[in-house]
């Protein structure tokens, strides 16, 4: 059994399961066509902001076992953000009990927590508030059928957001540098 699923496999396995379908197929433009499985899979866009955020925690992440602060100008230029708008996600996080931080001469950023406990989904959420959002959900004149698709993929997303944890992303980021080519 796999430790990850694609997030495009969970939102096909429980979106078109529930429609007794064998393929989903969207809107044209609006979706990314997958010719090894002949499906098609929705495509979700998600923000700058939130792939910085989930950069600044891995970065954070990798500096836990050390357990010292690691300082802005340090984590921007290990994974390649810039500073100015670092430091806001930053506060952000730290906010939302993620990161902490140290003042003085050896101050910076760490994490909160340790990295198996701290999702994917708890990043998306600090900064963004949800993992998957869409005004259908709260809006009255949206069909009740379409509110319930919205209502499974939020769900769907939610639950494939929070099964990765930092520390699996820093495991398969070390078994990918022991691996060598011939």
């Amino acid at each position: 059994m796999r430790d990850s699923i694609p997030l495009e496999d969970v939102f096909l396995s429980s979106c078109v399961q529930e429609q007794g379908q064998s393929k989903a197929r969207p809107k044209r433009g609006n979706s990314v066509a997958d010719s090894s499985r002949s499906t098609y899979v929705l495509r979700v866009k998600l923000s700058v902001k939130s792939d910085y955020a989930a950069r600044a925690v891995l970065g954070l992440a990798r500096h836990y076992a050390r357990g010292v602060a690691v300082r802005v100008e340090t984590l921007a230029g290990e994974q390649h953000v810039p500073a100015n708008y670092l430091i806001q996600i930053l506060i952000e996080l730290k906010a939302q009990g993620i990161a902490r931080s140290l003042r003085g001469k050896e101050g910076g950023y760490l994490l909160a927590r340790p990295p198996a406990e701290i999702s994917l989904g708890d990043v998306l959420r600090a900064v963004h508030g949800s993992v998957f959002d869409t005004p259908a959900l709260s809006d009255p004149d949206c069909p009740p059928e379409l509110r319930r698709a919205w209502q499974r993929l939020q769900k769907a997303a939610e639950a494939a957001a929070d099964a990765i944890t930092f520390q699996k992303l820093m495991e398969e980021g070390s078994e990918k540098e022991k691996m060598y080519y011939i």
